[in-house]
């Protein structure tokens, strides 16, 4: 499609406009159907990325997205429409601002809460630098739930400069918004918000402007054009509605379903497993709760959700807090499993280790999407967790070889009195399982042979299944032993081993993970220790066979280390 023009936007008509933004979201719906992508957050934002390239200058103006899955239309209008079709695929356009890829992306983004922050140490070093530009924060009401914008809001009259907060509030983050902000923002959209809800954003020091419909242009550009005038003397506050899917009816019924699309056939989610065991668990000890991050659904958790409502938490995106509560609840008797994806778990760092593992309090941690996760790209792969969590006290550390052996360590823990984690894949086989014991390795293939593997995962373990047949061929075999937990590792088994070569392979970096740890057992041993896992990079976006062929533990690399023990 022909994109307009700076100018072409400025003075184009109302009705033009209009047309224009269907012929985006058409795109946009084309382009995430071929290649994946967030799909719902981008359809209901495209009147207002229209209006926004309309009233401001970009990039001499600077914008801010928070999470930044929302960014397609300001992509297509600056510069980067012939390569849309690229989106998200290795080598294309990612699917979040970057800088790297355009002067139109001023700050990269991934994670939500972290926009308003972002705006203001901009804006702050325009002040100090003499410069003139506006610069905008536009955020989602879910990630108004997460405390850094609060303390954000809190800095706004320290910093003494101006921003534009454009709240776009859909009711969606990826489940329903939820919580008392949630209501607050559905009181001033009815009308019937106390005057206080309303005074509590101007004691920030923001100008508050509301209530206008995001998608109906001829709303939207007088409220921004009021935005823009009130923006040269202070900070503002500009809220608008907008409809999470809008143009596409079943995106409109359906916003959680069709927030994140995916081209690729997969095969069974351990999200799946998740909440068949923890439901069937729950039955037999009211002792079980479970806690989510505005993650309900994408985590497996909706079957727990609507069998026990009473033992369910969605505290909305507000990780660190989920992680506290889930402390206090274990504190208070009760065994919560706090499901979250790898990436997000960051957050709550601190909170891990100062809340649960300092206590010693029996929360079970379930890491959806650890590893290599693929095209969301540098903010969303899942290749740290095993190093941060490895060096914290009282924390268990499992990694299940398949979904089967998922549902032995989810029935473990349920009277595992200890901080549990279990971290894994997005998708897997279901296989078997003959039993777990906490801290034990298993051997899934013996040879007689001067080479010990040691893999951790299905992926890593599926690469040395494949390596050994492939090694096959030039006389080499080796033995393949299951290392399921990081934490405590099996120290014993692992002195036990007469062999001299030991390799490791992993879906997480080498640092600090379990190539660390089996050569810490082994140092002064005399054993040859080598490990394989993702490179010291931040993973760009792609497939995750791509990216595992080009960053992960390299099959090729592994072959050929495999040939020089032989030949030794």
């Amino acid at each position: 499609m022909k994109m307009m023009s700076d100018g072409e936007l400025e003075q184009a008509s109302l009705s033009q406009l209009q047309k224009f933004c269907e012929e985006l979201r058409g795109e946009i719906f084309r382009t995430v159907s071929a290649r994946g992508g967030h799909l719902a957050s981008n359809l209901g934002v495209v009147e207002l990325t229209v209006a926004l390239h309309r009233m401001f200058c970009f990039p001499q103006d600077k914008i801010v997205f928070d999470v930044g899955h929302q960014c397609y239309t300001h992509k297509l209008l600056s510069g980067r429409a012939e390569q849309f079709c690229t989106l998200r695929s290795r080598g294309g356009i990612s699917g979040f601002p970057k800088r790297s890829e355009s002067e139109y992306d001023c700050y990269e983004t991934g994670h939500a809460g972290t926009a308003v922050s972002a705006a203001l140490g901009i804006a702050k070093a325009r002040d100090l630098k003499g410069e003139d530009f506006s610069v905008i924060a536009l955020v989602g009401d879910g990630s108004f739930n997460n405390g850094l914008i609060y303390e954000a809001l809190n800095s706004l009259n320290i910093l003494n400069t101006r921003i534009l907060i454009i709240l776009n509030d859909n009711g969606m983050s990826i489940s329903p918004t939820v919580g008392s902000t949630h209501e607050i923002l559905d009181e001033l959209k009815s009308g019937n918000a106390p005057r206080g809800d309303v005074a509590l954003f101007e004691r920030y020091g923001l100008k508050y402007i509301g209530i206008c419909n995001g998608n109906d242009l001829s709303e939207l550009l007088p409220a921004l054009k009021n935005a823009k005038e009130a923006l040269r003397t202070q900070s503002v506050l500009l809220h608008v509605t907008t409809r999470k899917g809008q143009g596409y009816a079943f995106c409109e019924q359906q916003p959680d379903r069709t927030h994140g699309i995916s081209p690729e056939c997969r095969g069974v989610e351990y999200s799946e497993a998740l909440g068949e065991e923890l439901t069937a668990l729950a039955a037999k000890d009211r002792r079980i709760v479970a806690v989510t991050a505005a993650m309900t659904d994408s985590l497996g958790l909706r079957p727990f959700f609507q069998a026990y409502p009473e033992r369910s938490f969605d505290v909305g995106i507000c990780e660190e807090h989920a992680c506290v509560l889930s402390a206090a609840l274990a504190a208070g008797g009760m065994h919560p499993y706090y499901a979250i994806y790898s990436t997000f778990l960051q957050r709550a760092y601190d909170e891990v280790i100062h809340d649960v593992c300092g206590q010693n309090l029996p929360v079970t941690f379930c890491i959806d999407r650890a590893g290599i996760t693929g095209a969301d790209g540098e903010t969303h792969q899942g290749i740290f967790d095993l190093s941060y969590l490895s060096p914290i006290p009282n924390l268990t550390i499992a990694i299940p070889a398949n979904i089967a052996e998922f549902r032995a360590m989810l029935r473990l823990s349920a009277d595992y009195s200890a901080p549990l984690a279990i971290r894994y894949p997005r998708e897997g086989k279901e296989g078997n399982c003959d039993g777990v014991e906490i801290g034990k390795f298993n051997i899934l293939h013996c040879n007689i042979s001067d080479i010990i593997v040691y893999a951790a995962g299905e992926r890593c373990i599926r690469l040395a299944r494949d390596l050994l047949a492939q090694a096959a061929s030039y006389g080499i075999t080796f033995t393949i032993v299951n290392a399921r937990f990081l934490k405590p590792v099996d120290t014993e088994f692992i002195l036990s081993r007469p062999e001299h070569y030991v390799i490791t392979i992993e879906d997480n970096v080498v640092i600090g993970g379990l190539g660390d740890a089996v050569a810490r057992v082994l140092r002064g041993s005399g054993r040859v220790v080598r490990c394989f896992g993702c490179k010291d990079t931040f993973l760009p976006h792609g497939s995750v066979r791509e990216l595992a062929d080009e960053f992960g533990p390299s099959g090729a690399e592994i072959l050929s280390y495999l040939q020089v023990c032989h030949a030794r």
